[in-house]
């Protein structure tokens, strides 16, 4: 297989994982997952929260991906269709568990459009306090926060958390 379709395997596979994790996050996570997403909407009481194990469950098919494809010389395109996947899972990290979460401590402040919307935008979904009702399932994309207010707006904003009183 020439570089040149790797290449496009493994940006197609960036940019095809956005809609997978978006799916994942919407019906999954916030669906029959919840058991294990809904640690991660709650206050943080460690340094791990249950939902971590979807980090270990989205890595399988990467590496077996990444085993058909380099240890097995099954076709080629699986080294970069598994390279892809954990590329992505790479970006999901720093950008959700570091940026926004800041899981890591750090001193970076968004100050592009496109960053100050995506962290933005993930907040919104964190307004909302049950696994029904949030809005904004992306990890990449996001519609603008306006959208995101009004949708909020308009279901009464049923769910969104209270702010808590400041002293």
């Amino acid at each position: 297989m020439s570089p040149a379709i790797g290449i496009l395997l493994f940006l197609g596979t960036i940019a095809l994982m956005e809609g997978v994790a978006y799916a994942a996050h919407r019906w999954v996570m916030h669906g029959p997952g919840w058991f294990l997403h809904k640690s991660h909407h709650e206050p943080s009481t460690g340094m791990f929260e249950l939902n971590d194990l979807y980090a270990v469950i989205f890595a399988i098919p990467s590496i077996g991906l990444l085993y058909a494809g380099v240890q097995l010389n099954w076709w080629p395109g699986l080294t970069w269709i598994g390279g892809g996947i954990a590329a992505y899972g790479a970006i999901y990290f720093g950008f959700h568990d570091v940026i926004v979460h800041r899981r890591i401590d750090h001193r970076y402040v968004p100050r592009s459009r496109y960053m100050k919307r995506i962290v933005q935008a993930h907040r919104l979904h964190h307004a909302v306090e049950s696994k029904d009702g949030t809005v904004s399932f992306g990890f990449l994309w996001a519609p603008a926060p306006e959208k995101l207010k009004a949708e909020l707006n308009a279901r009464g904003n049923a769910g969104v958390r209270v702010p808590a009183a400041r002293s």
